[in-house]
């Protein structure tokens, strides 16, 4: 049996990264866990103070398909380059045409851009940008 899995980011500002992949990924911010109401809710009951409680940020799959990602407030910026990296693939493999494959990168590149992310490479098979925070990434 497979064992259930999400992702975490490490971030300075949870609420630009969630926004930003949220858009780049067609997610949803996550409701609060079952049993509560709402997020505040959640923190009362768990006694995280109000402090606190911008420190994160939770987006999911709508479908429930893809893994969750979870926005975490750290106070050390991002020093080095990711050792993994998430890959976009969104140009539908190399048995396409590279033209329309081309296409369908360039368009998301280009709507990543308008949203914050930054073209680091740009190579015939794929595009490495980073989010808003400097993370990298690749779009394919």
């Amino acid at each position: 049996m497979a064992t259930a899995w999400s992702l975490t980011i490490d971030c300075a500002s949870p609420t630009t990264l969630a926004t930003f992949w949220t858009a780049a990924l067609g997610y949803e911010p996550a409701p609060p866990p079952r049993g509560w109401t709402s997020w505040d809710d959640w923190f009362d009951d768990h006694d995280v103070p109000p402090s606190e409680r911008d420190g994160g940020a939770f987006i999911h799959d709508p479908a429930g398909v893809a893994p969750g990602i979870s926005f975490l407030r750290v106070p050390e910026g991002k020093t080095v380059k990711n050792r993994m990296h998430l890959d976009l693939a969104v140009g539908g493999g190399r048995h396409v045409d590279p033209d329309l494959r081309r296409s369908r990168i360039d368009a998301v590149v280009q709507r990543l851009t308008d949203l914050g992310a930054t073209v680091l490479r740009d190579v015939p098979d794929h595009v490495t940008m980073t989010d808003p925070e400097g993370n990298e990434f690749d779009v394919l």
